[in-house]
């Protein structure tokens, strides 16, 4: 018999940081926690709020009947938490720690024996100009080759102007920029800001208008000069059916799977799937999840074998992360075997 409970865990910001949807000061999250003939398993449910499907007033009550009623298995829970994707993650990670020999290595390999890195992207917050500059500058000076910008809170030509100036300085063989605008755009003007960005030789922009505006985004991607990743556009999709005519209709040049967001590992695969029926590229990255979700996705998204940069640099951001194997070094995410991890509630 499996015996079951979950904690909650508030996760604090080193800086306040910011996105279009405001500024970000604590992350909650939830661990489900598992034990069975004195082995244990741990996973993160990466519950986001304000963003994630399953921010719903009854989510502690689910996550409590999960626990109650965990002998019912792995997949009859998945199937009755369809509607709550963090749970579903969390679960997933909860079973395989439960069975794996190290509870730490759910999907071991030359990534988690330290002889293999996963590329990542530089993480660029919002804020002030020099506040965004300083950041880039710190990235490229780490060694980071593909860095991310976050855009649409400030001022789009101050914005244009910081993207300007680490092209003056290196070219788009050199750097690799993204820019995620979170939906901050306007199906209105938002062709006419893709052409301004595509002109800096950007490698794509994720979720330039707000999700749900199917039909606008589906003639934005038609006509973009730059290819579009969508993000939250996937969240809250759940059948395979809605999955794949999502796909179909809009035909984004990329998508970005976050596992926490839209159901896990299994949910991660079924996207990908019907992406590449549709010759549509795909990256994942992590939703602010702790090192427990974050090792999760980093070990789920090497046994994928997908080469470009992946969004899984999260991991530094917080002042009470528990401490990992997980390190970035060179613009890369490594798991250093020789480290030992810290999870304390």
């Amino acid at each position: 018999m499996i015996k079951a409970n979950y904690k909650k865990y508030i996760l604090n910001f080193k800086n306040p940081s910011g996105t279009s949807r405001g500024i970000l000061r604590t992350k909650e999250t939830w661990f489900i926690i598992l034990e069975e003939n004195g082995k244990n398993g741990v996973g993160e449910a990466g519950l986001f709020r304000g963003l994630s499907i399953d921010d719903v007033t009854n989510y502690e009550e689910k996550l409590n009947w999960v626990c109650k009623n965990i002998n019912l298995g792995l997949d009859k829970l998945l199937s009755e938490v369809i509607d709550f994707p963090s749970i579903q993650f969390g679960l997933e990670q909860a079973f395989l720690s439960l069975k794996s020999e190290d509870k730490f290595q759910l999907f071991p390999s030359q990534f988690t024996r330290g002889e293999k890195s996963i590329p990542i992207n530089g993480l660029v917050w919002m804020g002030e100009k020099e506040f965004m500059k300083n950041q880039i500058k710190e990235k490229l000076n780490t060694g980071f080759s593909c860095i991310k910008m976050k855009i649409g809170a400030i001022d789009f030509d101050t914005e244009i102007e910081l993207l300007k100036s680490i092209r003056k300085e290196f070219s788009s063989k050199e750097i690799e920029l993204r820019v995620d605008a979170n939906g901050a755009f306007n199906p209105k003007n938002a062709l006419e800001k893709l052409q301004i960005l595509s002109e800096l030789e950007i490698h794509s922009i994720e979720q330039p208008i707000k999700q749900g505006q199917v039909n606008e985004m589906e003639q934005l991607c038609a006509k973009t000069p730059l290819p579009i990743a969508l993000d939250e556009e996937l969240i809250g999709v759940f059948s395979s059916e809605e999955k794949q005519q999502l796909l179909e209709t809009i035909q984004p040049q990329y998508i970005i799977l976050k596992p926490s967001l839209i159901g896990g590992f299994a949910g991660s695969k079924e996207w990908i799937k019907f992406a590449e029926q549709q010759n549509c590229g795909w990256w994942i990255t992590s939703a602010l999840e702790s090192n427990i979700g974050l090792n999760a996705i980093a070990q789920f998204t090497d046994t994928l074998h997908n080469d470009l940069p992946q969004g899984l640099g999260t991991g530094g951001l917080f002042t009470n992360n528990f401490e990992s194997p997980l390190e970035v070094n060179n613009g890369a995410l490594e798991y250093n075997p020789n480290k030992i991890w810290n999870f304390n509630l």
